[in-house]
């Protein structure tokens, strides 16, 4: 009876250990797709950017307007929104379940279409989900600094 209560404690032990480590992944692989992104909405790419975004994206900007994951896709290949660069800090990723809650703040050049060359500084919220194995853009929200 000892014996086997040892085997369970053990066992008990070891998953609590391991989850930690699945967090950790998790963290590190929402923190992965993050980056693609950054870089995809810099060097626009349709099949990076649409194995990344959700079909069910709600992309809100620091203007208030909303995006569906076409529109958001689009906008970047048409260069309605043109970014020349994009830096993110002060970033704060956190795992819940299959879903990730990513935080930080965007500073970056722009260029948009009929506009003059601009910067932004935005505070981000962002929600990714893990559809089918694989981390994906759900929803995110930018406000104005």
């Amino acid at each position: 009876m000892f014996n086997k209560i040892l085997l369970i404690v053990a066992f008990c032990a070891l998953g609590a250990m391991a989850q930690p480590a699945c967090a950790q992944d998790a963290t590190a692989a929402v923190t992965t797709a993050v980056e693609k992104l950054r870089v995809a909405m810099v060097t626009p790419d349709k099949a990076v950017l649409s194995g990344l975004v959700a079909e069910e994206l709600s992309y809100g900007h620091s203007d208030g307007h909303l995006n569906t994951k076409d529109v958001f896709i689009s906008d970047l290949l048409e260069g309605v929104s043109h970014f020349l660069s994009i830096d993110l800090t002060e970033q704060t990723v956190r795992v819940v379940g299959d879903c990730a809650i990513v935080r930080h703040i965007l500073s970056g050049a722009t260029h948009d279409k009929g506009k003059p060359e601009g910067t932004v500084k935005l505070k981000v919220l962002m929600i990714w989900q893990k559809q089918a194995g694989e981390w994906k853009l759900l929803a995110r929200q930018a406000v104005r600094i």
